[in-house]
């Protein structure tokens, strides 16, 4: 019977901590609808010349968040989302372009991807031989 009552307190403190806001914090507007229910898609680009993440410097960089709409630092982040919507965030599946043809000019440019898509863990990184061939691949995800 003693289990049951602590049982009890424990379950009326814990509702009453659920149904109460804590001091400071403003309760959300009704019809709203918070973000913490969508599951988190937000990565950080890089971009820069060489053939090692460990060696090549980034020359540019942005975020990408596409959940629960599509923000952040990326400059066609519409556009970013919707390819990445339609890859499942699997970035090893952005192929060439058909029709772009680009010189065999070896001027390697890293890529990296960081962050989390649609609650799993994205780590990626490629280098391409050169721009050209990386603009082919990820016509708007690497467009940053």
């Amino acid at each position: 019977m003693r289990n049951t009552a602590r049982w009890a307190t424990t379950l009326g403190l814990m509702a009453a901590a659920v149904c109460v806001p804590l001091s400071g914090v403003a309760p959300a507007a009704e019809g709203t609808v918070p973000s913490a229910l969508y599951a988190p898609s937000a990565l950080v680009l890089t971009l820069g010349h060489g053939d090692s993440a460990t060696t090549a410097t980034p020359e540019r960089a942005v975020t990408l968040t596409c959940a629960p709409g599509p923000s952040g630092t990326h400059p066609a982040a519409d556009a970013a989302c919707a390819e990445m919507n339609r890859l499942g965030g699997d970035l090893d599946a952005l192929t060439m372009r058909e029709g772009v043809f680009c010189t065999q000019q070896y001027d390697p440019v890293l890529v990296t991807v960081d962050g989390v898509w649609q609650g799993q863990r994205v780590s990626y990184e490629r280098i391409f031989s050169n721009a050209c061939v990386m603009n082919a691949h990820g016509s708007s995800v690497f467009a940053f």
